[in-house]
């Protein structure tokens, strides 16, 4: 049996990915990290990926904070911890030391409450060939080099997310063969309202790509909010081959300002609702992402339990 929210598990009583789709049927991802990150003071262009080894406490709480609202599977906070991503904040020659010290908080977490913890990759800023300058070859040692941090924390699956270019995917996917070897690789992009990423993929062609490419799960994360991200789900459900799990990770709406501060438009009954309609069409791994919160997870995994 699995941990339920708000109790600790000594044990991890999950050996895997398949494990828990294969003994409930669906699994709860955890939620937003960075506005959590904005929220506990995190300036405006300050390197989330810094408070790994700053501020570990906070990164923490925030982990254990969603696995105590249902979460099975927890995201390493290393969006931007590609090489290209650091050197932004001057921090470019702590890849190594910033994605295995996120991973191993991650790890301390999970490991309390029978978890898992998914590596998370983001996209590393820079345009491929022929738009841009940078090889897939130099976008797939990027990758590998952040990989190799994130399994040294002790990492049970990679997420390679909010991409919109199949190219550099498809270089983020190679680096998790290589470096990654026997994990499940999960793998999202990021559709605009025209059901289109900024690149042009639509959900067809990326289910239908990364399914060659052999990844566990396929999906969406970010957009605009759950209605959107639904037309983008049942495209997807409408092409995937079996055997292929989806994903779908939707933003808590739109910021709108309030005051003196953001709030997002999609409270957590909006995202529960959400939920239960994409484990209805088919989707087997659902979480949230930009302006969720614990309470949105929370939300999730009672319904969906319920």
């Amino acid at each position: 049996m699995c941990a339920v929210p708000g109790e600790r598990n000594t044990v991890l009583t999950m050996t895997s990915l398949a494990d828990l789709v294969r003994t409930q049927g669906f699994v709860v991802f955890d939620g937003a990290m960075g506005t959590m990150l904005q929220g506990a003071g995190l300036d405006d262009g300050g390197a989330p990926e810094l408070w790994n080894v700053e501020k570990p406490e906070v990164i923490l709480g925030i982990h254990e904070a969603y696995l105590m609202a249902g979460a099975r599977v927890i995201t390493t906070n290393t969006f931007g911890g590609t090489r290209p991503r650091l050197e932004m904040h001057g921090l470019g020659d702590r890849v190594l030391e910033l994605s295995e010290a996120g991973a191993r908080l991650a790890r301390q977490a999970a490991d309390t409450f029978g978890a898992l913890v998914a590596g998370d990759l983001g996209p590393t800023g820079e345009l491929l060939e022929p738009l841009g300058t940078l090889t897939p070859d130099q976008a797939q040692d990027l990758f590998a080099e952040q990989l190799e941090g994130l399994m040294a924390g002790g990492i049970d699956l990679v997420l390679i997310e909010t991409m919109s270019d199949l190219a550099e995917m498809e270089a983020a996917v190679r680096a998790a063969r290589q470096v990654a070897t026997d994990l499940p690789v999960v793998a999202t992009l990021s559709f605009d309202t025209k059901g289109r990423t900024m690149m042009g993929v639509t959900p067809a062609q990326a289910v239908t790509r990364l399914a060659e490419l052999g990844v566990t799960a396929v999906g969406a994360n970010c957009g605009r909010g759950p209605e959107e991200m639904e037309t983008v789900m049942a495209e997807m459900v409408g092409s995937r081959p079996e055997g292929l799990l989806l994903i779908a990770q939707s933003n808590a709406g739109l910021p709108q300002l309030v005051g003196d501060r953001f709030e997002y438009t999609a409270p957590p009954p909006v995202l529960a609702a959400h939920a239960v309609r994409l484990r209805a069409r088919g989707v087997d791994l659902i979480g949230a992402c930009c302006g969720s919160t614990p309470d949105h997870t929370r939300a999730v995994h009672d319904a969906l339990a319920g």
